[in-house]
C-alpha cells in the first residue's frame, strides 16, 4: 500500500525515530534476539510425489550487535508474508539468507516446526489410517557458513528385554519417542527417517487396527525386545551407514508403563570428525 493511503508521507515517515536502530552504550551483544512461534501455511513435498500442505511454527533470531538498541521485529514477519503459502522446505534455506540480509545480521537462525502426516497400511488386513510425526527444520547461517538440520520425531513402541527374560509370562511394554535431527549434504526425506527408526524399534505403531493386526504387532514386539539403549543404537549404525547424513543426533525416551519415569538415551556424532577420531558406535 502507498505511504499517502495511509495518511503518511515522506518526509512524515523520514521524520519517525528509528528506536531500535539507535545506538546502545551498554556494549553487550546479543546472541539471539527475534520473533518465537508465529504460525505460517506451508508446503511439504512427500516422498510418492504428491503435496502436503500444513502449518508451521516459526521462529527467527539473528544476533545483535552491541552497539544496536534492537532489532527490528517487524521484518521478520515481512519475510513470511513475503512468502504467502510458498513456503517449502526447500524455499525455506533461502530464507535464512534473506533474514540475516534484510535485519543485516551475520548470524541468524530460523525454526520450523510443523506436523507431517503419513498414510500407512495395517500389517494384516492392509486398513488404512494416517499417523502424524513432529518435524523440525532448523536453519543456520554462522560465521559465513550455512547449515540446515532436519528433525523427525517417531511415536513407535519399545518391549523390555529384561522384563521378558525374568517373567514367566509377558512383559512390560510402552510408547516411545525417538527424535532423530540430521545435517545431511544431499536431499532427505522425511519418510527415509521415519523407515530407518521404525525398523529399529520393537515394533512400528498404526493409526487403526484390527484385531489380526494388533495380535500381529503384539506378537512381533514380544519378539523384538529392545532397551532404549539398543533403539538409539540401532538407528546410530543406520545414520553411520548413510552416506548423505554429515552430522547427526539420535534420542530415545520410553515413557515407562512400569515406573513413574522415563527412560532416555541419546548419542550425537559428527561423522568427518568422529572418523578422523576413529569413533564409531557400534
Amino acid at each position: 500500500m502507498p505511504i499517502s493511503k495511509v495518511g503518511l508521507n515522506k518526509s512524515t515517515v523520514d521524520a519517525i525515530a528509528d528506536v531500535q536502530g539507535s545506538p546502545d552504550n551498554r556494549r553487550i551483544s546479543i546472541d539471539k534476539v527475534g520473533i518465537k512461534d508465529i504460525r505460517h501455511p506451508v508446503r511439504v513435498s512427500e516422498r510418492s510425489g504428491g503435496e502436503q500442505h500444513t502449518v508451521a511454527t516459526f521462529s527467527m533470531y539473528v544476533e545483535l550487535p552491541h552497539n544496536f538498541k534492537g532489532t527490528h521485529m517487524s521484518r521478520f514477519v515481512r519475510i513470511l508474508n513475503q512468502h504467502e503459502s510458498e513456503i517449502s522446505i526447500r524455499s525455506f534455506r533461502h530464507m535464512i539468507g534473506e533474514m540475516t540480509e534484510l535485519l543485516e545480521a551475520e548470524n541468524g537462525q530460523i525454526e520450523m516446526r510443523f506436523p507431517y502426516f503419513i498414510n500407512k497400511k495395517a500389517p494384516v488386513s492392509g486398513v488404512e489410517s494416517v499417523i502424524d510425526y513432529d518435524v523440525t527444520l532448523v536453519g543456520e547461517i554462522k560465521q559465513g557458513r550455512s547449515t540446515m538440520h532436519l528433525k523427525v520425531q517417531v511415536p513407535v513402541t519399545s518391549l523390555c528385554p529384561c522384563s521378558k527374560e525374568i517373567s514367566a509370562y509377558g512383559a512390560h511394554n510402552q510408547r516411545s519417542h525417538i527424535a532423530v535431527s540430521v545435517e545431511s549434504s544431499a536431499f532427505i526425506w522425511i519418510e527415509e527417517i521415519v523407515d530407518m527408526v521404525e525398523k529399529e524399534a520393537s515394533s512400528e505403531l498404526y493409526g487403526l487396527l484390527k484385531r489380526m493386526d494388533e495380535k500381529h504387532v503384539t506378537e512381533r514386539a514380544y519378539d523384538n525386545p529392545k532397551f532404549v539403549e539398543d533403539m538409539v543404537r540401532d538407528v546410530a549404525v543406520r545414520l553411520d551407514d548413510e552416506e548423505r547424513v554429515i552430522a547427526y543426533t539420535v534420542e530415545a525416551e520410553n515413557f515407562e508403563s512400569i515406573h513413574n519415569h522415563s527412560a532416555y538415551a541419546q548419542i550425537a556424532r559428527n561423522k568427518s570428525r568422529d572418523r578422523d577420531g576413529g569413533n564409531k558406535p557400534g
